[in-house]
């Protein structure tokens, strides 16, 4: 059975191209890049080229650009890295109740060393309340920490507004964007950012590998012990070949972004549309307009979420009841609890995210499966 793979917001599938670039850096140019001999020298200049075309893409210098092993550890870097290099500035930190764990879980080690966390409300859309953010601030406010979008349901913030909010008041902003990279058009200095953190696994390139942008003018230490790679920050000898993918993988990407997102918007939008048409306690969670091209969360009400996606599974269907990454938990996500969802609706929510390799067939094949084994449940 072949498999129908509708969980690209966990994972994507490695692009061919991608895999072709890096291929030359496990086998001909593998040096290390602080070498100074041939091989070291050409691994240098990859992966300073890598640096050129992601900084290109998203609008800042080459030198504001760090790799790092995964989008979990940019978040540590970037919201560590600042508190403790601003401490003697203020110890307060606003970040909002449905960010990624790894933001949360950084944020509440930061309230265990002495750091003041304000957990910002979300609508019922999934929105950041831009009225509570600016009454949070005060004078100690050092760093402002909200995801771009959400992982869950897919719901993209005002970045530009919050950025703007935080320029105004001379307090970093840091965003994960790590679900927004390779889905929307990102532009960190017309959007007031000072960080992003990204993971190349969420857009077709391989797991391990990561990057962060961080803006030259804003003061960050280092967050654990090494060597002098990455300017001092980020110490270990770099992923060379997973750099290289991660930037061809983008480089693929933006250079077709109209038709790369408008299929998948396509594709997304149809199967909401049949999900909803057809089945009669069918919600979609997140904004309807303001999400991510191919995110779709649909809550069924009074439906075991879990016990739908084996039976997702055993039709050769893959998708998810939530974040990947706390997947397994028998709470409730803390995104939906966020977002007011009462448990009857909350424990039915199922997670498609439809990526580039998705074809009509296989999101048809995906409704149908649905409407069976929800209106047969009920």
């Amino acid at each position: 059975m072949k498999i129908k793979y509708f969980d690209n917001a966990a994972t994507t599938q490695v692009n061919e191209e991608v895999l072709k670039e890096m291929l030359p850096y496990f086998s001909i140019d593998y040096g290390n890049p602080s070498s100074l001999y041939s091989i070291g020298r050409r691994a240098k200049r990859a992966l300073e080229e890598s640096r050129k075309k992601i900084s290109n893409i998203i609008g800042c210098k080459p030198n504001e650009v760090y790799f790092t092993s995964c989008g979990t550890e940019s978040d540590n870097l970037a919201i560590k890295g600042i508190a403790y290099a601003n401490k003697e500035k203020g110890n307060h930190i606003i970040t909002s109740k449905i960010e990624h764990p790894a933001v949360l879980n950084t944020c509440k080690e930061l309230e265990k060393e002495g750091y003041n966390i304000t957990y910002l409300d979300v609508d019922e859309e999934g929105f950041v309340d831009i009225e509570q953010l600016k009454n949070a601030i005060n004078p100690k406010t050092i760093l402002i920490s909200i995801m771009f979008a959400n992982n869950e349901i897919g719901t993209i913030q005002p970045v530009e507004e919050i950025g703007k909010i935080a320029k105004e008041n001379h307090i970093i902003f840091h965003t994960d964007a790590v679900q927004a990279m390779g889905n929307l058009k990102i532009n960190v200095k017309q959007l007031n950012i000072d960080s992003l953190s990204m993971s190349a696994h969420k857009f077709y390139a391989p797991k391990g590998v990561g990057a962060l942008y961080m803006n030259e003018n804003v003061n960050f230490k280092q967050i654990q012990n090494g060597g002098h790679q990455e300017k001092n920050k980020r110490g270990g000898t770099e992923n060379l070949a997973e750099i290289v993918g991660m930037s061809k993988a983008l480089e693929l990407i933006y250079n077709n972004f109209e038709s790369h997102n408008s299929k998948i918007t396509e594709l997304r939008d149809y199967y909401i549309e049949q999900i909803q048409n057809n089945i009669k306690e069918a919600k979609l969670n997140g904004s309807r307009n303001q999400r991510l091209p191919g995110n779709a969360n649909i809550s069924f009400k009074n439906v075991n979420a879990e016990s739908l996606l084996f039976k997702l599974d055993e039709k050769g269907i893959c998708a998810s009841a939530g974040s990947a990454c706390s997947s397994g938990s028998s709470s409730p996500s803390h995104v939906l609890v966020a977002i007011g969802l009462p448990p009857e609706w909350a424990n039915g929510a199922l997670r498609v995210t439809i990526g580039a390799n998705n074809t009509k067939e296989e999101v048809d094949y995906l409704i149908e499966a649905i409407i069976e084994l929800v209106n047969n449940e009920k």
